[in-house]
């Protein structure tokens, strides 16, 4: 029997499979509620893959800030910039829990979406993880800073050291937003070994 593939699609970026993989899932969640123009937030910059997605859906007349502790990550994002001649970035060496400090109080409110993409930078020292106390307080910032309507979406390795915390302690979070405030959903494959990657994504419904 010829099974049916589902993709979603937007602009410019070409087609995403939803049964593929968690950072499919989360970019195709953020590209919906991007438009030209807006503010977003990079709180893992790492290899630069997620700062380069948000700076095309955001265009030349909006605004990306990346965020990461390592200057290797600092430094491979900003040279997938330049490799893709984005100017609309900027990348800050420097935790995510200092978000709204960065950014200012006149974001608080305009951010449109911020992306999380937890864990260990691929080819550095897997010693060096987000961990749920800095994570935690950036998750905090960020839903103050999205805009009504804006999006968080966080992708969660939990099969490394100290993950499954961090795993447990992100969905406690989710799980606690006020409903009437906040759409909470959650994505994975339920049919992998290995402890696959999964997505948590929140939308602000409404400004407080």
């Amino acid at each position: 029997m010829r099974r049916a593939r589902i993709n979603v699609r937007f602009a410019a970026l070409g087609p995403v499979n939803p049964f593929r993989s968690a950072v499919d899932v989360s970019q195709a969640i953020v590209a919906a509620h991007l438009s030209v123009g807006a503010v977003a937030v990079d709180a893992t910059a790492g290899n630069g893959h997620d700062t380069l997605f948000l700076a095309r859906c955001c265009g030349p007349s909006g605004r990306v800030y990346a965020f990461d502790i390592q200057e290797a990550a600092v430094e491979r994002t900003r040279m997938r910039l330049e490799e893709h001649n984005v100017s609309n970035v900027e990348v800050i060496l420097q935790g995510h829990e200092h978000m709204t400090e960065r950014l200012g109080e006149d974001q608080l409110g305009a951010v449109s979406a911020v992306m999380f993409n937890l864990g260990y930078l691929p080819r550095a020292d897997h010693d060096v993880i987000t961990r749920p106390d800095t994570t935690l307080a950036a998750l905090d910032q960020s839903v103050l800073l999205l805009s009504e309507g804006g999006v968080v979406t966080i992708v969660i390795y939990s099969g490394h050291p100290g993950g499954k915390e961090e795993a447990d302690a992100v969905t406690d979070w989710a799980s606690g937003l006020e409903r009437n405030s906040f759409e909470v959903i959650e994505w994975r494959h339920v049919n992998r070994t290995n402890n696959p990657p999964f997505v948590i994504a929140v939308k602000k419904l409404r400004a407080d």
